[in-house]
């Protein structure tokens, strides 16, 4: 209720402060002659009271009078073109009226329809004081933004926020986050993994020179960590080290306990490095591989190009399939067609999300093809 209250009385004084002057423009202009023409009236008089006394001669009077008869003319031809000019703008003056009036009218009218005045006022400060259990993600960041940024030398806030902005796609911020928790807390390999991991999904899935230094680092940390190994060797491939990468990666794959998340990563890495990808949903058989030996060049490249055909329409009816997006990568890359198979990278996170774990996998895959997402 108070709100519609204070809103009227806005509304009223905006009203007022147009319709005013509208109303009072012509007061005034009558007011302004009819003063004038009492004044020309008591002139008349002065002069016959000076001819009777003596003071002006006969021909003087009646010259003043004269004069003073043709000002009150003009003001006569003044009022008329007033009258006429007002009869003009009457017009104008009503529409002008019509149109202060209509606007909160219709203001009020729309958002009374379209709006939610009954919605109780919601500061950031109270949203942030919610239950975190409560909270949205958006919220939570915004609450830890918030203390970050009375509080910027807090080595544990930007801890647990850097990787929260990892997950969401903030790969700069998420930068700048693990940099601080590591200049405020410490370097440990779980933070120069994450430094290191921001800065190549921000680099559309290059490892640049630099991320490479942060891997290391985490190495020495942690000399085993299947990540950090993982990213360098993605960093050798890319370099067309390609030696060195399926050496690091088989060493990754001999310390990769059975349930290890990162096992099938490295095992398809493998795969492309060495050029005998296991087989998937939709890719060619040992059987196809045997009988393609058989045929002219011509007919192995029709039949590649066939099968290839077939996975990328069985993709498209079946988008779920995560090891035949990195099949159809690598057999487009093999067939020496880089933009259709950047085309598929781009489609296979798409299906999936950016932010998902199959994405940052087939982007990883796809640098130890020499291919990323952003070219």
């Amino acid at each position: 209720m108070l709100f519609w209250v204070i809103a009227a009385v806005l509304t009223l004084g905006a009203s007022l402060a147009v319709l005013l002057p509208l109303a009072g423009g012509a007061r005034g202009r009558d007011s302004q002659n009819a003063h004038d023409l009492e004044v020309y009236r008591d002139q008349l008089g002065e002069i016959e009271g000076d001819l009777e006394r003596g003071l002006i001669q006969a021909a003087e009077a009646e010259q003043a009078r004269a004069e003073i008869g043709r000002r009150i003319i003009r003001l006569g031809s003044h009022e008329a073109a007033a009258d006429a000019s007002v009869a003009v703008s009457k017009t104008v003056r009503v529409f002008s009226v019509v149109a202060v009036l209509a606007v909160p009218l219709l203001s009020w009218g729309i958002y009374a329809r379209l709006g939610s005045p009954d919605v109780p006022p919601q500061p950031l400060a109270e949203r942030l004081a919610k239950n975190p259990a409560e909270s949205s993600v958006d919220e939570l960041v915004a609450r830890a933004e918030a203390h970050l940024v009375k509080n910027p030398s807090d080595g544990r806030g930007w801890d647990v926020l850097a990787p929260i902005y990892l997950r969401i796609g903030r790969f700069a911020d998420a930068v700048t986050a693990y940099r601080n928790a590591i200049r405020l807390e410490g370097a440990t390999a779980a933070r120069q993994i994450g430094l290191g991991e921001a800065m190549v999904n921000g680099a559309g899935g290059v490892v640049s020179a630099e991320a490479q230094s942060v891997f290391e680092a985490a190495l020495k940390l942690e000399a085993d960590n299947p990540k950090a190994n993982f990213y360098l060797a993605l960093a050798l491939s890319q370099e067309g080290r390609k030696e060195e990468a399926i050496a690091t990666l088989q060493k990754v794959q001999a310390t990769l306990p059975a349930d290890s998340p990162w096992r099938r990563a490295v095992e398809q890495a493998l795969a492309s490095l060495d050029g005998n990808p296991a087989p998937s949903a939709g890719g060619p058989s040992q059987e196809d591989m045997a009988a393609a030996s058989s045929l002219s060049e011509e007919q192995r490249g029709a039949m590649i190009e066939t099968m290839v055909a077939s996975l990328d329409e069985k993709l498209k009816q079946n988008p779920r399939d995560t090891e035949g997006w990195m099949r159809l990568i690598r057999s487009y890359v093999v067939l020496g067609k880089t933009d259709e198979a950047r085309a598929a990278l781009r489609r296979g996170i798409t299906v999936f999300g950016a932010d998902s774990p199959e994405a940052k996998q087939f982007t990883a895959f796809a640098g130890t093809l020499g291919l990323t997402a952003t070219e």
